[in-house]
């Protein structure tokens, strides 16, 4: 759902888990559709060392990076790590996945504006 929203707010992303599933949750594809995004043909990716390393910046959604790459190497990559602490949507009826997409949309959309937000400069 990030990735999807992201890409429709502006947002270069790339979407992974540390334990994917198989395929991309039924229950996520309906709610999706609900904001005409269609999720059906996506399959889910495992997170790489390599993704964090491209990255600019890493969230995660509850679960944690350290099986894939430890923070302290993170830190050292200079990577900005960022922690949404949101529910997996994961066996939860369409109410509260409709909230999870909900939070997860709400929060992309204030990443794309800080993304975009101008910076001062000084003389």
């Amino acid at each position: 759902m990030a990735e999807a929203f992201a890409k429709k707010y502006g947002i270069s992303a790339s979407s992974a888990g540390t334990i994917p599933s198989d395929k991309v949750n039924e229950m996520v594809v309906q709610v999706m559709k609900e904001r005409d995004i269609d999720l059906s043909s996506l399959t889910p990716k495992m997170l790489t060392p390599r993704m964090i390393q491209e990255a600019d910046l890493v969230v995660t959604m509850g679960c944690s990076v350290e099986a894939v790459c430890p923070r302290p190497i993170i830190a050292q990559m200079k990577k900005k790590l960022s922690d949404w602490h949101l529910d997996d949507p994961k066996g939860k009826p369409v109410g509260e996945v409709r909230r999870i997409r909900d939070s997860i949309e709400l929060k992309v959309q204030m990443l794309s504006k800080e993304l975009t937000r101008p910076t001062s400069k000084t003389a």
